[in-house]
C-alpha cells in the first residue's frame, strides 16, 4: 500500500512539474540570439514572434531584447507586440503580410516600436481582419506590394495609428474599408510615396486625422465608398506634391456620401487637382486652410 501511495504521489508531482512547464507568461522575450524550443523568457528568449505567441497568455506583452528579424505573426488573441526603443524589433517577409490580426470580438491588439518590411514582395504590412481594437505606435511599415496597413475588419472596430510611418508600398499607405462603422484615430504619422493613395478610406470609416502627412502618393487623402457613407476629418495636415490629387470626396460616378472635413490643411503642388469632388462627395471648411494646387478652393470648399 505504501509503495502504491508513493507512485501516486510521484506521477501527481510529475504531472504538475508538466502542468507548471506548459503554463503561458504574462510577459515573453525574443531575441536575435534567440530559440523557439525555450521558455521565452528574458533568460532564455525565443527567435520569432510565432514562437512567442504560443507562449504568451490572452492579454500578455512580447518584449524584444535586441535586434533581430523575428518572423511574420498572425495574431489570434489579446496581445502587445513591443519591439523596444529605437525600433529594434523588425518583421521581414517576402509574399505573405508581416503582421495579421485575426482576434475575437473583445480583443485589443497593441502593435509597438516595430519595423516591418516587405523586401518588395510582401503583400499586407499590417492586415487587421478582426478583433475590437488595434494599436498601432511608433512602428515604420514599407516595401509592401498592397497596402502598408490594411483595415478590412468584418464587424465594428477600432484603430489608432500614432507617431507611425507608412512608405513606399505599392497600393496605400492606409486603406480603411468596413461592413460595419470603423473608427481610425491618425495622429503624428506619415504616408508618403505609396503608388495609391496615402490614406484611403471607404465603406463605413470614420478617419480622423491630426498633425499627418499624405505627401508625393498618387493622391493623398481619399475618401470614397461604395455602399457605406464616409467621413475623413483632416486637421492641421499637409497634402503635398501627389501625383495626382492631394484631397478627393466622392468617385468619378456612383457611391454613397463621401465627405471630408477640413481645418487648418495645407495643400500643395499636387499635379492635377489641389482639391477634388466627385460624384456624392462633399469637402467642408472650417477655416484657416491652404490651396496652391490646380484644383480651385473657391468651387470645392464649402464654408461652415
Amino acid at each position: 500500500m505504501k509503495t502504491i501511495k508513493t507512485s501516486l504521489f510521484v506521477l501527481a508531482f510529475c504531472a504538475l512539474g508538466s502542468a507548471s512547464a506548459y503554463a503561458q507568461a504574462t510577459r515573453t522575450w525574443v531575441s536575435g540570439v534567440g530559440d523557439d524550443a525555450n521558455p521565452c523568457s528574458r533568460t532564455a528568449p525565443c527567435k520569432t514572434f510565432a514562437g512567442a505567441i504560443s507562449k504568451t497568455a490572452a492579454g500578455g506583452e512580447i518584449d524584444a531584447l535586441d535586434p533581430g528579424g523575428f518572423g511574420a505573426l498572425t495574431i489570434t488573441k489579446a496581445i502587445t507586440i513591443d519591439g523596444g526603443s529605437g525600433q529594434v524589433g523588425s518583421v521581414l517577409v517576402a509574399g505573405i503580410s508581416g503582421i495579421t490580426v485575426s482576434a475575437g470580438l473583445s480583443d485589443v491588439v497593441n502593435l509597438r516600436n516595430l519595423s516591418i518590411d516587405g523586401i518588395g514582395s510582401g503583400v499586407n504590412g499590417i492586415n487587421f481582419l478582426a478583433g475590437k481594437a488595434l494599436h498601432i505606435e511608433h512602428c515604420s511599415i514599407f516595401g509592401f506590394i498592397q497596402n502598408g496597413i490594411n483595415i478590412t475588419p468584418m464587424a465594428a472596430a477600432s484603430v489608432s495609428i500614432i507617431d507611425t510611418t507608412v512608405v513606399n508600398n505599392v497600393e496605400n499607405g492606409l486603406n480603411v474599408v468596413g461592413v460595419a462603422r470603423v473608427f481610425v484615430t491618425i495622429d503624428r504619422s506619415r504616408f508618403e510615396n505609396n503608388g495609391g493613395d496615402g490614406v484611403s478610406a471607404g465603406d463605413f470609416a470614420r478617419v480622423t486625422v491630426r498633425d499627418s502627412d499624405a505627401s508625393e502618393n498618387s493622391a493623398g487623402f481619399v475618401a470614397q465608398a461604395n455602399s457605406g457613407d464616409v467621413i475623413i476629418n483632416i486637421a492641421n495636415s499637409t497634402a503635398g506634391n501627389n501625383a495626382t490629387t492631394g484631397i478627393q470626396a466622392g468617385s468619378a460616378g456612383g457611391g454613397t456620401p463621401s465627405e471630408v472635413r477640413l481645418s487648418g490643411v495645407s495643400i500643395f503642388s499636387n499635379a492635377t487637382n489641389g482639391l477634388l469632388v466627385g460624384t456624392n462627395g462633399f469637402i467642408v471648411s472650417f477655416g484657416n486652410n491652404y490651396n496652391s494646387g490646380t484644383g480651385a478652393p473657391t468651387s470645392t470648399l464649402t464654408p461652415q
